[in-house]
């Protein structure tokens, strides 16, 4: 990614963007009290966080949060969140086209319990998030679908996967859920998406 883009990405969040969605994501809500983790507290990473909305909601529900962005602006907005809620976030900048690095570092390092990545789309980045899952780990991920519908996320194709393209992506694990198709999000607005959950042998 270049600096242009990061640019980019801290120019939308300074502006404003996505500040009014708060809600974390459905998937994540439906699924997270079903997840059997070992020990008291589980491990997770949020890989694209932007803002942090599903970073927050699994801090506050006791899990320790690794929590990943391109952006500095949104990491300093999620630093200031995690500092007064008194969360367990640890926010970390990094290029996240570069999957082979995203793992540098000592906060980094695996394994973890869920790996989250929502509505952001990279399906080479997937190899490394199953990589740094422990056995019995799971793997939550959400990407806009391609469709002709009139639905929220991006336009550019590009930033959407074809039908089966997430399931593909995921060989290996154990997949409990999976579903392709529209949903209606919390704020009402239609979304087609790919959905997933799955779990590491």
């Amino acid at each position: 990614m270049s600096q242009s883009d990061r640019d980019k990405w801290d120019k939308r969040y300074q502006d404003g963007a996505y500040s009014a969605r708060k809600h974390p994501s459905a998937l994540l809500v439906a699924w997270l009290p079903r997840l059997i983790v070992e020990g008291k507290q589980g491990r997770a990473i949020d890989v694209a966080c932007g803002l942090g909305r599903n970073a927050i909601y699994l801090a506050q529900h006791g899990w320790d949060v690794v929590a990943v962005d391109v952006s500095e602006v949104a990491l300093e907005g999620l630093r200031e969140t995690a500092t007064s809620e008194k969360l367990a976030i640890t926010c970390i900048q990094r290029d996240l086209e570069q999957s082979s690095h995203i793992f540098d570092g000592p906060s980094l390092k695996g394994p973890f319990d869920l790996a989250v990545m929502v509505r952001y789309t990279n399906l080479p980045l997937i190899s490394e998030l199953k990589n740094a899952l422990r056995p019995g780990g799971y793997l939550l991920i959400e990407e806009h679908l391609t469709t002709d519908a009139d639905v929220v996320g991006p336009r550019d194709p590009r930033f959407r996967v074809p039908p089966g393209a997430l399931r593909r992506a995921a060989a290996g694990l154990e997949i409990i859920h999976y579903r392709e198709g529209e949903v209606e999000d919390p704020d009402r607005r239609p979304a087609a998406l790919a959905q997933l959950v799955a779990r590491k042998r």
